[in-house]
């Protein structure tokens, strides 16, 4: 069917339901950033494929909300479609709830698969709508009405974590969430997002693409913890470990029918942001709700001695991999036709060498030229555009070691640059340094560093959308909480262990992208009389192209920073480069400016 002919479709099963409008979201029941094929409804409604929007369908009308990351890429995947494009936070837009209560009359519904709604989000739109008299149905699943052929769940199997590098073991992870539970009063902790569950339990699975999570639900009490999954996923091997650490198997579906039967005088701890509105809906009206944000993502955020000094030795193995790739595209541009899709394979290529290496951590972004504007570009068949040696290869990448997740990005010079591009290439240089070397009190939240990776580029009136800065999990999800560095203030604190990206950027629509990025850890710095102060390690090990850069434009510090980084990328990965033209390249393009 034509993307207009799916709709036709959902129409109809809306009339047959008696529903107004039909809001379909991006998420499974578990607020996974990437879902497994079998939840992605919208991008089987749209086309749009990208890892954010939302779609609402009515009688006569469709659109789709997406941000600035998916401006450019919402309008070409949408044309030839009846889909209208909403650009939020673009001025006069409305958001999709407004447009509702602007559209709809009074008495109308809405529906909404609750599975996947987070309840906060379900919360405010109810609110909302209720103001004018819509009413939100919360139990609209038509999805295996349209989306036909759609995929079963994924039944693979779970692996368990080699403990030499899992670092604390199950029981003490339970141990730890039990002490939080303690102090907070609660008596059963539901644990929805999949790499909690994942972090708890030490195990990992292949169930959503670029994540190494299953798809489960678990509750924890004061002593018991049960388990909800396909028993088929799980080896006889791995379920009597699960059985001698006490922990209790139930069936995947059977989560909602038990929710509804905890006791009245439950305490039930529920995050908001990630548990769904179907499952938080059928808990008894009798229980308490502590809601808070994830206690066990608090937990996963900061890293141990060991799960740092892990994820610092899987980005040498991934510098050497980036080494050999940007050596081997240097001595090929211009000679061979390479083109998006050819060095992302190139890359991943690399990378598979190493016998730790699991899968990509996210889908690679290799953007070339104008395609490098488009911030979450992805390259396809239809879009695949072939290098040439000039312009900017912006490559945005990252991997699933089995001991450490990474994500890098480079801009690439591949021959002549304007002087526009090389200013703004420089202006992001500037901002990557500032947020690496800032000093920071304890007690400072993302919002307070984001204005350091912004400063130089505002000075020359530029800006970008997304974030700075995001969290990186252990073997686990390459996006992860709670912490972030960006204009939104989340309230979190950026404390000692926390892996975050460092990542400014700037885009010029139909001209070239710059991105620069870095993982860093933060570290404790210096005692002083007016307290505690921190500072960020980089730990991701890849030499910066230099080629681009208006020297005059960086302090005599700036240049320091950098030749310091190029000076220990090369001490740690030279000797480790068998190939001795690999060693000499890179010795060539981390010398001092």
């Amino acid at each position: 069917m034509t993307t207009n002919e799916k709709i036709i479709c959902v129409r109809e099963e809306m009339k047959r339901r008696g529903i107004d409008a039909l809001i379909v979201l991006t998420e499974d029941p578990h607020g996974s950033e990437y879902p497994a094929n079998h939840w992605k409804f919208r991008e089987f409604l749209s086309g749009f494929n990208g890892s954010a929007g939302v779609m609402v369908v009515t009688n006569d009308h469709a659109g789709l909300w997406v941000d600035s990351r998916y401006y450019i890429q919402g309008e070409k995947q949408l044309r030839g479609s009846s889909i209208e494009l909403f650009k939020v936070g673009q001025p006069n837009v409305p958001d999709y709830v407004t447009y509702l209560t602007n559209i709809l009359p009074s008495e109308s519904v809405v529906g909404v698969d609750g599975f996947t709604m987070p309840l906060a989000t379900y919360r405010k739109v109810k609110k909302e709508l209720a103001k004018f008299g819509i009413v939100l149905n919360y139990k609209v699943d038509i999805i295996d009405e349209v989306y036909a052929p759609r995929e079963e769940l994924p039944t693979d199997e779970v692996i368990e974590m080699d403990p030499s590098i899992a670092g604390l073991n199950r029981l003490q992870k339970v141990e730890a969430l039990r002490k939080v539970m303690l102090e907070n009063n609660v008596t059963h902790y539901i644990a929805s997002a999949l790499d909690d569950i994942a972090w708890l339990t030490n195990l990992r699975g292949n169930d959503v693409e670029y994540c190494p999570v299953f798809y489960a639900y678990m509750i924890i009490t004061a002593t018991e913890e049960h388990l909800y999954i396909d028993p088929h996923k799980l080896s006889s091997v791995i379920s009597k470990r699960l059985d001698e650490d006490g922990v209790k198997l139930s069936l995947y579906d059977h989560f909602e029918k038990n929710i509804s039967n905890l006791p009245s005088d439950a305490r039930v701890f529920i995050d908001t942001n990630s548990l769904n509105a179907r499952i938080a809906l059928s808990l008894p009206k009798e229980v308490v709700r502590v809601e808070d944000s994830s206690y066990i993502g608090k937990l996963k955020a900061i890293k141990s001695p060991d799960e740092l000094n892990h994820i610092y030795a899987s980005h040498v193995r991934d510098g050497i991999a980036m080494v050999k790739f940007l050596h081997w595209l240097d001595d090929n541009i211009g000679k061979a036709r390479l083109t998006e899709l050819d060095v992302a394979a190139k890359l991943r290529d690399f990378r598979a060498q190493n016998h730790l290496f699991v899968s990509e951590s996210f889908e690679s972004i290799a953007a070339y030229g104008s395609n490098s504007a488009i911030v979450h570009y992805s390259p396809s068949i239809e879009s695949n555009a072939e290098l040439k040696p000039e312009g900017f290869l912006l490559l945005d990448t990252g991997a699933q070691y089995a001991d450490g997740t990474t994500d890098i990005t480079r801009t690439i010079a591949l021959g002549e640059l304007t002087e526009e591009a090389c200013k703004d290439y420089t202006l992001v240089l500037k901002g990557h340094i500032a947020l690496a070397t800032v000093r920071f009190p304890y007690g400072t939240r993302g919002v307070q560093l984001d204005t350091m990776a912004r400063m130089h580029l505002w000075r020359e009136g530029e800006d970008y959308g997304h974030g700075t800065g995001h969290g990186v999990g252990f073997c686990l999800n390459v996006h992860e909480g709670p912490q972030r560095i960006s204009k939104t203030d989340n309230g979190v604190v950026i404390e000692p262990g926390m892996v975050t990206s460092n990542e400014p950027g700037v885009y010029r629509e139909g001209k070239h992208g710059v991105r620069i990025e870095n993982l860093i850890a933060c570290v404790d710095d210096v005692d002083t009389e007016f307290g505690k102060f921190l500072r960020f390690r980089t730990i991701t090990l890849c030499p910066i192209d230099v080629r681009p850069i208006v020297v005059s434009m960086l302090t005599e510090g700036e240049r320091k920073w950098l030749n310091d980084y190029h000076r220990k990328v090369r001490a740690t990965l030279i000797e480790l480069l068998a190939d001795s033209s690999d060693r000499e390249w890179l010795d060539k393009v981390t010398k001092e400016i």
